[in-house]
């Protein structure tokens, strides 16, 4: 552990000031938009811009690297980044937060993309899967850090639009002046969805639809504390308490899944989820009850999302497993585009437990097609599937595949510890 700490801190300590920023404005956003007057479908499609510079920043940056390098993509994605997040209150209106979002969302796509890079060639084959576990770690921790930064300031003002601006552009530092050398860069081109879907149904249906969730969770929940009514401090811990779910609960469920059938995990999982939404629309705004199943959601939801390509990956070739991780990255990114869009045109129709609706919806279409799924084929034995490997949903391609990667070595060891007793 104090070997990747120091080979990848300064990596990891910008992660985290970037994902201070990043985890701020959207919930910042949400907040301010409601003080602005704008309306919940416009926020909608505030939120949703965001996923779709995403995915295209999942698509083009790769190239953007190949061209001109990393140092020059990060710095230039950075300073973006930066100045949009200075923009937001100067130009308060749904167009401007729309083009705005869509940029951040692209840079974000980008910065991850490198940084990912950046940290695999900086770690060895021993090392990779912790500093993966940290690079999460470090991670969660920002975002949830981020929501208590949120009490720090007036969002009506525009302090609070500042500081994750100085963040990002602080958060570049390290990493920049680091003596970490450049990365060779690579990526393998991903499946086709018909190809993917043809391998695992299941997979390529329930990472759609997780899409969804995942979305919502992370660009409409702002927006549903304010239509509901709750204080600043109580949006907070109401946002915090998804992503402390996730990282508590990746474990647990990690272990479940490399000693059982995945889809009944799968199963089990998308069930509890959608029985917390279901169980926070009818508790009538109840503020303990809303953060107890916010964190079912959060840690059921994030650990779905390993446990799919998990699940995918026992369906493939080792050869093939990097390009199967692509398609199901970008299935994910199609399904977070409509995520806040829907969540947004429900919550205008039937109020704010749309929010929790339509989450509870998608989590329990996900168990009932893995139902389905149970009775088209047979599960490989567990003793034939390869091991778990956490990934975060807002993970980049570079990521997935890595974590693909240590998955392999790790099948590949334990077959060989078995043939050798």
């Amino acid at each position: 552990m104090f070997a990747v700490l120091s080979n990848s801190w300064a990596l990891l300590l910008g992660m985290m000031l970037l994902m201070l920023g990043n985890g701020l404005q959207g919930t910042l956003l949400g907040i301010r938009g409601e003080i602005e007057g704008f309306s919940t479908f416009e926020m909608s499609l505030v939120m949703s811009a965001y996923f779709v510079g995403f995915l295209g920043g999942s698509r083009l940056a790769p190239e953007m690297i190949r061209r001109v390098g990393h140092v020059r993509v990060f710095a230039a994605l950075g300073s973006l980044i930066s100045a949009i997040l200075i923009l937001y209150p100067a130009l308060a209106n749904a167009e401007a937060w729309m083009i705005g979002r869509i940029i951040i969302g692209f840079c974000f796509s980008g910065v991850y993309v490198t940084a990912e890079s950046w940290l695999n060639n900086s770690s060895t084959n021993e090392t990779r899967g912790q500093t993966l576990s940290l690079y999460m770690i470090v991670q969660m921790i920002g975002i949830v850090a981020a929501q208590g930064v949120l009490l720090l300031g007036d969002p009506s003002g525009y302090t609070l639009f500042i500081i994750p601006s100085v963040l990002v552009s602080i958060a570049f530092a390290p990493i920049l002046l680091s003596v970490t050398p450049t990365p060779a860069f690579d990526t393998t081109k991903p499946m086709t969805l018909r190809q993917l879907y043809s391998v695992s149904p299941l997979g390529v249906v329930g990472m759609f639809l997780l899409g969804g969730v995942f979305s919502a969770q992370f660009g409409m929940a702002a927006v549903y504390g304010g239509k509901a009514g709750l204080s600043i401090w109580q949006i907070s811990i109401f946002v915090s308490a998804f992503y402390v779910g996730a990282l508590i609960m990746q474990y647990p469920i990690g272990v479940f899944s490399d000693r059982m059938d995945r889809r009944i995990l799968i199963l089990l999982c998308a069930l509890a989820g959608g029985s917390a939404g279901f169980i926070a629309i009818l508790s009538g705004g109840n503020f303990n009850v809303l953060i107890a199943m916010a964190f079912i959601i959060g840690g059921t939801s994030n650990p779905l999302y390993s446990l799919l390509l998990a699940y995918t990956n026992d369906f493939i070739e080792y050869e093939d497993m990097a390009a199967a991780s692509g398609g199901m990255v970008f299935t994910n990114g199609l399904g977070a585009i409509s995520g806040p869009i829907i969540t947004g045109w429900l919550m205008t129709t039937f109020g704010a437990g749309a929010f929790f609706g339509v989450m509870s919806a998608l989590m329990l279409a996900i168990s009932a097609y893995a139902i389905f799924r149970m009775t088209q084929r047979s599960a490989p034995s567990v003793e034939d599937t390869d091991s778990f490997q956490a990934v975060m949903p807002s993970s980049s391609p570079v990521f997935v595949e890595v974590a693909q990667e240590i998955a392999i070595e790790n099948s590949i060891e334990e077959g060989l510890e078995e043939n050798s007793l």
